[in-house]
């Protein structure tokens, strides 16, 4: 995206997505606060799915754009909201069992992940720029995990790498679906698929709930559908290198949650893991900017 796009504004792309990155860290820190309220993961996640629907419907029905939910797509909405769905179950997982500052981090290696991804299954060419840097990013995992001292809880550690996982193989279905679908489409259907998975365990985890509990259930759901929007409206006024910066803000918001409301402290080696992670996942997004602004049969793309 260059400058004369009648779209570009850079510095309201970087606040989107800044405040996106506030409003999922706090989306993890209300999931975190309802399990300790004895709410189970599957009802958290059907209330953080449903609360989307009517903001979105009563939105759309305002501007009279309901048309704009139709798709063709509906086989590739499904399995986007299944994989979503399965790493939105890891992700809170490891919010509930993790400090909040570890289990964001550990969230952070979902390029690493692309990498891994991108080469070993798509085949594309990945060159020693972007294997170096996913080299470096699992010893930052590594620090994380400590092996030989006071370990993470190894149930949370796979919880926070799977999501992670899952959230890389999401974005190639998202890039897909972004050649024919809005945002504001993906978003609907993947809460409409979302709600339905997580209604069928409902009967079977649902409990009576005090106000304050309910009142967080809802909130989940608010601010999460809002910071995934505001995290797609910043890709209209910003290039993706560039905005992609502001997620790794996050840490900032979970490391104070992590503090404020559980008096938290993150260990040492999480303060010389999580450079390593976010630096890596830098270098990724940088040569991944380059490879897409070179031409298709570029000398270059063969050593990236």
């Amino acid at each position: 995206m260059n400058a004369t796009h009648p779209h570009h504004r850079p510095r309201l792309a970087l606040l989107l997505r800044t405040g996106s990155a506030l409003l999922i860290a706090t989306m993890f820190m209300l999931g975190k606060l309802a399990g300790q309220h004895g709410v189970a993961l599957p009802e958290i996640m059907f209330w953080r799915q449903f609360v989307t629907l009517p903001m979105l419907l009563g939105w759309l029905g305002w501007r009279r754009g309901l048309h704009r939910l139709g798709t063709d797509r509906l086989k590739s909405h499904f399995l986007r909201a299944f994989t979503g769905m399965a790493g939105m179950s890891f992700n809170f997982g490891a919010a509930l069992l993790l400090h909040l500052s570890v289990s964001t981090t550990l969230n952070f290696t979902a390029p690493l992940f692309a990498v891994l991804i991108t080469g070993w299954i798509v085949h594309e060419k990945v060159g020693p720029w972007r294997w170096t840097a996913v080299a470096c990013g699992f010893l930052g995992v590594l620090l994380i995990a400590r092996p030989g001292s006071t370990p993470i809880p190894l149930l949370g550690g796979f919880c926070g790498l799977v999501a992670a996982l899952f959230n890389a193989g999401i974005s190639f279905q998202i890039r897909d679906l972004g050649r024919t679908e809005e945002p504001i489409r993906v978003v609907f259907w993947f809460a409409a698929f979302g709600t339905l998975f997580m209604a069928v365990l409902l009967p079977f985890v649902i409990t009576r709930h005090d106000p304050a509990t309910w009142a967080i259930l809802v909130a989940i759901g608010v601010f999460g559908t809002l910071g995934q929007l505001l995290m797609t409206a910043a890709l209209r006024f910003g290039a993706v290198a560039s905005v992609i910066v502001m997620d790794y803000t996050q840490l900032l918001w979970a490391t104070l949650y992590g503090r404020l409301v559980w008096g938290e402290l993150p260990s040492p080696t999480l303060w010389l893991g999580a450079p390593l992670i976010v630096a890596s996942g830098l270098v990724i997004a940088w040569r991944e900017h380059r490879l897409s602004r070179l031409p298709l049969h570029s000398p270059m793309i063969e050593t990236e």
